[in-house]
């Protein structure tokens, strides 16, 4: 693809310093700026490389005044940042402006498929399964029977949606996701061996969900694992069976959340945390990385940390008396002596 100057002002709502005409089919960075790329000067640490950047034009701010010759054309704008985010929105969705469904994939005759659908090569899409108008289901992705995907969402390369789950709207769903699978269900038997319980639930996702790379989340043993609208999933987390997490949460990579646990709406977990299985966590709660949750957190807007996870504050007491340990160590040391020397003096 490729633009001129004049066609990336008008979409960003700046003027051109230099040539109109300029055409570009690239982005770089500015410092790595190279022949008919688009680049952008936002903090004033970058300023040199205007003076020696090869891209061919630079978003720079309204006022940006150089000090030596520029040989690249300008366009000028109140917030080069937000521009450039602008045009990298743009030029994503152009990217990724597919419709059509290939004649390598699968789609059952009993599905039922909307309008501007992607379905690319060597997807599946099962017996009744739903899909929404301008839904993008990439290659090799398993749509199970029964399973329903909404309207703009996408679904990337290697995705398994398991019979019976529901997508929402608006959703994105990174590779190698797998929802629906067996919950971790098995009744201990009298001879030390187990016996697998059936998982008959499924897995409901509502709208504007991401969900990150890898990142499996399990069906119900009964009714639904529920996640909430708007909640953000990082790559290889595992979410298990019957768990419901509320609106807009966020949860950071490699965490894992045991079956039947409730997460509030608006909290914030970070990067490989732990929740044990059948507790509450109340909203607005942030714990923070590597917590291990061994009980249900009630008191909203709470932060937790440390394994076990206790709150913030005693945490950070506990980790001061921690890092002093050595020293009360010593310390403890020397009052056993003072007392034993003490004491041996007496008995003279």
């Amino acid at each position: 693809m490729e633009f001129t100057a004049k066609d990336i002002a008008s979409l960003i709502g700046g003027t051109v310093d230099g040539n109109p005409d300029a055409k570009v089919n690239k982005l770089a960075k500015i410092e790595e700026g190279e022949s008919q790329a688009l680049s952008f000067l936002a903090n004033p640490k970058y300023t040199q490389y205007i003076y020696t950047t090869l891209s061919t034009v630079v978003i720079v701010r309204s006022d940006f005044e150089p000090e030596l010759p520029v040989g690249s054309t300008l366009i000028r704008v109140d917030d080069p940042y937000s521009a450039f985010a602008k045009l990298l929105e743009i030029y994503d969705s152009i990217q990724k402006a597919k419709t059509g469904i290939s004649s390598l994939a699968y789609v059952s005759p009993s599905a039922k498929i909307g309008k501007s659908v992607y379905i690319g090569e060597f997807a599946y899409v099962g017996d009744n399964a739903v899909v929404g108008d301008n839904a993008k289901i990439y290659p090799q992705t398993y749509i199970g029977d029964n399973a329903e995907i909404g309207s703009e969402t996408t679904i990337y390369p290697g995705v398994k949606i398991y019979h019976s789950c529901t997508i929402g709207d608006g959703c994105m769903i990174h590779a190698g996701v797998i929802i629906g699978a067996d919950g971790f269900g098995f009744a201990p038997q009298s001879n030390n061996n187990y016996k697998k319980v059936s998982q008959i639930g499924n897995v409901v996702i509502e709208d504007n969900v991401e969900i990150g790379a890898n990142t499996t989340i399990d069906r119900a043993t009964l009714g639904s694992t529920i996640i909430r609208r708007g909640v953000k999933l990082d790559n290889l987390i595992q979410v298990g069976h019957n768990v419901e997490i509320g609106e807009n949460t966020v949860i950071a990579a490699q965490s894992g959340i045991s079956g039947s646990t409730k997460l509030g709406k608006n909290c914030m977990v970070g990067g490989q945390v732990g929740l044990v299985g059948h507790i509450v966590i109340a909203d607005e709660v942030k714990i923070g990385a590597q917590a291990g949750v061994g009980g249900s957190i009630t008191k909203q807007g709470s932060i937790v940390l440390g394994a076990p996870a206790i709150d913030i504050s005693r945490f950070k007491r506990s980790i001061a008396v921690f890092n002093n340990l050595d020293k009360l160590v010593n310390r403890v040391s020397e009052l056993e002596r003072a007392l034993k020397q003490a004491m041996a003096e007496q008995q003279k």
